[in-house]
C-alpha cells in the first residue's frame, strides 16, 4: 500500500517519504557502541592466548584463547575498567611467543588464576606478559603480528 502511495505522490511528497525512510533507517542502525578488550591475530598461525589485568579484587590472568590465523576474539565485553592490559601469547604452528617483563602465573590449560605471587610456589607457570597501554579508552584492540614477536624465536 505504502508503494502506491509513493507511486502516485507529487515529486517532492516522494522525497519527504524517501528522507523520512532514509532517516528512519539511521535511527534503526543506530546502537550503543560496543566497548570490549580485543585481540585480532595477524599472522598466518594459530595463537594461544593469556590475559593478566587488574579488577576490585586485585590481579586476575585468564587463559588460554585459541586464535586461528587470521582471528579476531573478544577477551573482555563492556567498558574497560582500567588503562594497562597484559599479554602473553604462544605461536602454536612455528614456535615462539609474544612476551615481555611483567610476570605473572599460567598454566597449560585453561585458567583463571588471582594473584601474581610466589607462581611456582603455588604450582603454577611464571610467564612474562607485554604491556597494553590503552590511554584509558574504554574500547581497545590489539593486534599481533609476526614484526612485534618478542622473547624467544623458533
Amino acid at each position: 500500500m505504502k508503494a502506491l502511495n509513493l507511486i502516485s505522490a507529487s515529486g517532492w511528497q516522494r522525497s519527504l517519504a524517501l528522507t523520512v525512510f532514509l532517516l528512519g533507517g539511521l535511527f534503526a542502525a543506530a546502537s550503543p557502541a560496543r566497548a570490549d578488550l580485543r585481540l585480532c591475530n595477524m599472522t598466518s598461525s594459530r595463537v594461544g592466548i593469556a590475559l593478566g589485568y587488574r579488577d576490585a579484587q586485585g590481579w586476575v590472568t585468564e587463559g588460554w584463547w585459541n586464535l586461528n590465523a587470521r582471528g579476531c576474539e573478544t577477551l573482555l565485553k563492556g567498558q574497560l575498567g582500567g588503562r594497562f592490559y597484559y599479554i602473553y601469547a604462544i605461536d602454536y604452528d612455528r614456535g615462539g611467543e609474544w612476551s615481555g617483563r611483567s610476570f605473572m602465573c599460567t598454566r597449560e590449560r585453561e585458567f583463571t588464576i588471582r594473584g601474581t605471587e610466589d607462581c611456582l610456589a603455588r604450582g603454577f607457570d611464571r610467564s612474562g606478559f607485554f604491556e597494553v597501554d590503552t590511554g584509558e579508552q574504554k574500547s581497545w584492540t590489539i593486534q599481533l603480528t609476526d614484526t612485534n614477536r618478542g622473547g624467544t624465536q623458533p
